[in-house]
């Protein structure tokens, strides 16, 4: 039985598409906004976090006028990132008749959320099976500039093509099939079905569709980051917000650097969370002494899951390089051959090496340098196995609940409107 959010059995290369990089909430927000309010049947959207700010207003407002011309519209958000919807928002919603899902709804204990691992991390738009984004911006003000210091860098990709069937199909079927022990809601009775429509290439570019889940794709993901890297023959950027690989991974980009392949990693230098940075920082000496060099961004948070090798290999999802996506979470990348969308790429990165970010240099101190070793022998060693462990944390079968209207909403309400009562 196929679980929910499942990909097909392999992912496969599909030429005949157009690419757009959208950078920050200032391209990607307008545009996913123009996508659905020119939307003629469907609209499907997974997201980790909306909130109820301006953007998340605006996204309500699109998605309102949508249903009320007669699309199709579904939303799927993540019980842990998008706790805080009040019943009037999910009202004005549901009313419109938009089908508003949340993953894993769970009741908080003693006031603390449960659900912490396991979490649907996706960012994905399909709008009529023909035009998709993928990336790993969410649906909060904190991804545009004017939100002040705190406000995040970050990347999506619109994709026009043969690869939009993959990823409207996969979302349909995350809404569709029920996972195997646990109760899901399906659909209504009533839901009209929109078949899946013959998509024709519409660019160069080749691309690919690849998630991560746990079951049967573990590791995918990091899979096509390490193969991308084993056969680089001059260059690796990866820009990533929380970096903490398996010893794989960092084996790899070790030995490329070594083999003089020139490897760079933007990492956070003003993260959002400390131990993001703290984490990252055991990793510094075992890369350095291999050539790596490490570069941190410190103009605002970096919250971008982008990487590129050589002139064509590139990917832009939500995957970050880290034990939650890469072990955990629900995640999903776009992956790319395409020379000039490489190109652009390289060039958003060059700027933000550039411009924002201070190469980070090996510590001439002693002292330092002894116990920076030592740290990092026991992080190295460490990395060798966390896969393992991770994989004793709990892999619940999460549900997906499909949201009513509140029964008697009240604007002055702080509390959730999901079902998911505090």
């Amino acid at each position: 039985m196929n679980i929910p959010g499942r990909p097909a059995r392999s992912a496969r290369w599909k030429p005949g598409h157009a690419l757009r990089l959208l950078e920050n909430g200032e391209e990607f927000f307008p545009a996913v906004f123009e996508a659905v309010g020119a939307a003629r049947r469907e609209v499907l959207i997974e997201t980790f976090i909306l909130f109820e700010d301006k953007v998340g207003l605006a996204l309500r407002d699109a998605l309102v006028a949508a249903a009320r011309r007669g699309v199709q519209v579904d939303l799927t958000v993540d019980g842990f990132g998008s706790s805080e919807l009040t019943p009037p928002y999910i009202a004005s919603l549901c009313d419109a008749g938009v089908r508003l899902h949340v993953f894993d709804p769970q009741p908080r204990l003693f006031g603390f959320r449960l659900n912490v691992f396991r979490r649907m991390h996706r960012k994905l738009v399909v709008i009529d099976g023909e035009r998709a984004f993928v990336g790993g911006i969410n649906y909060s003000a904190d991804h545009l500039a004017d939100f002040g210091p705190e406000a995040k860098q970050d990347y999506a990709v619109e994709v026009v093509g043969p690869v939009v069937a993959d990823i409207r199909r996969f979302v349909s079927d995350a809404l569709d099939k029920p996972a195997p022990g646990r109760h899901w809601l399906r659909r209504r009775a009533d839901a009209r079905t929109v078949p899946d429509p013959t998509q024709a290439e519409a660019g160069p570019a080749q691309a690919m569709f690849v998630t991560r889940d746990n079951a049967e794709h573990r590791t995918a993901i990091e899979r096509h980051y390490r193969v991308a890297i084993r056969s680089a023959r001059h260059e690796v950027v990866i820009a990533n917000a929380y970096f903490f690989p398996g010893y794989r991974l960092l084996r790899e980009l070790r030995r490329a650097a070594r083999r003089g392949v020139r490897v760079r990693l933007i990492l956070q230098g003003e993260p959002d969370m400390a131990i993001v940075k703290t984490a990252a920082e055991m990793l510094y000496e075992h890369l350095l002494r291999a050539n790596v060099k490490v570069y941190e961004y410190c103009k605002r948070p970096l919250h971008g899951k982008v990487a590129l090798v050589d002139d064509e290999w590139c990917t832009v999802g939500s995957s970050n390089l880290d034990p939650l996506s890469l072990a955990l979470n629900l995640e999903a990348n776009l992956v790319v051959r395409d020379r000039a969308f490489n190109a652009c790429l390289r060039e958003r990165l060059e700027s933000l090496m550039e411009h924002g970010c201070k190469e980070v240099s090996v510590e001439p101190n002693a002292g330092s340098r002894v116990w920076r070793g030592v740290r990092s022998f026991f992080v190295f060693h460490f990395l060798r196995r966390f896969p393992a462990w991770a994989g004793w944390l709990p892999a619940h079968a999460p549900r997906l609940a499909s949201t009513q209207p509140p029964a008697a909403p009240e604007a002055s309400s702080g509390a959730s409107g999901l079902p998911d009562p505090h």
